[in-house]
């Protein structure tokens, strides 16, 4: 596997061949094909895999015709724009990519961000943790929409950079990002059925769990590790079971345990302590706490309240 690392923006340019950037913190690559050309390697079979790590923000417009990017190995539908963003030293591995038409790339470095309100926003863009196997795809108009603020961008990036123009390259960009926001979520909207099937899994991993004595053993799991065992990213399970159910990944967790919890309690003899660690928890005070405020009654009062009823 070919293996690329790009520390700064100036070394991608060099590396793709391109003119020094504008700006060692922002650039962005406009690049237009001719009808019926297209880039990259057609023969994927016989492609060696390429992997990319950039030491930066970077956010990807092409149209993919064929090809494989892993995270997740997704073969990419070549009848709509796809948008993929990376966050600084995340890989890529590309293998076989053939893509048509025009394509945008951005890059900044985050030091380009300070002063700016974006500096604090883009942490709460989850779509920057996603695995690549999430990219947004874009439908006719929403490609649309963004190409013209990437060509915004552009047009002042070239434009004789001066005082202003770090923020109007920063207002522009924020706006793409909010649009990106939107549609993202118009696509977990649109995937219902994927979100079902996720969320089916996610419990199904948590039953394993339990009958296999694991929280006793183990503890209770972490989102994290929920997430590994799913193949996702940690934000992009939560975003998928919040959009399914209005709760988070942790929340449904909690669940599963008072509900595992109530059974539990009602057997003969059962203890609150011996129920606690049963389910994981490592002091009983916390699973009381927990307990209490999911279910309205203490693990004491809902044992007490069963038997009289």
């Amino acid at each position: 596997m070919k293996k690329i690392v790009n520390n700064t923006i100036t070394e991608m340019h060099e590396q793709g061949d391109y003119p020094p950037p504008e700006n060692p913190m922002f650039s962005i690559i406009h690049t237009v094909l001719k009808d019926g050309e297209i880039a990259g390697c057609e023969d994927k079979e016989d492609t060696e895999p390429v992997s990319l790590t950039n030491g930066f923000y970077s956010i990807s417009f092409k149209n993919i015709i064929s090809g494989e990017i892993m995270y997740g190995r997704t073969k990419y539908d070549c009848t709509n724009g796809v948008l993929l963003f990376a966050a600084p030293n995340q890989t890529m591995v590309f293998k076989g990519m053939v893509f048509s038409s025009e394509a945008f790339h951005i890059s900044f470095h985050k030091d380009y961000l300070n002063g700016s309100e974006l500096f604090n926003k883009i942490k709460k863009y989850n779509f920057f943790n996603y695995h690549v196997n999430e990219a947004l795809h874009l439908s006719p108009r929403e490609e649309e929409i963004l190409k013209n603020i990437f060509k915004n961008i552009e047009h002042e990036y070239n434009n004789n950079q001066d005082e202003f123009s770090k923020g109007i390259i920063l207002n522009h960009l924020e706006s793409l990002l909010r649009y990106a926001d939107r549609f993202y979520k118009r696509q977990f909207l649109n995937r219902e059925e994927i979100n079902k099937q996720l969320f089916t899994r996610f419990k199904n991993i948590l039953d394993e769990y339990f009958v296999t004595n694991q929280l006793e053993e183990k503890g209770i799991p972490t989102v994290h590790w929920l997430a590994e065992k799913l193949g996702v990213s940690y934000r992009y399970m939560n975003d998928t079971i919040k959009t399914e159910t209005g709760k988070t990944a942790l929340d449904q967790i909690n669940m599963y345990l008072v509900e595992e919890a109530k059974n539990l309690l009602l057997a003969p003899n059962a203890s609150i302590s011996e129920t606690a660690y049963k389910l994981g928890f490592e002091y009983p005070q916390y699973f009381s706490r927990l307990f209490k405020k999911k279910v309205g009654v203490s693990p004491k009062e809902y044992i007490e309240n069963a038997t009289l009823n």
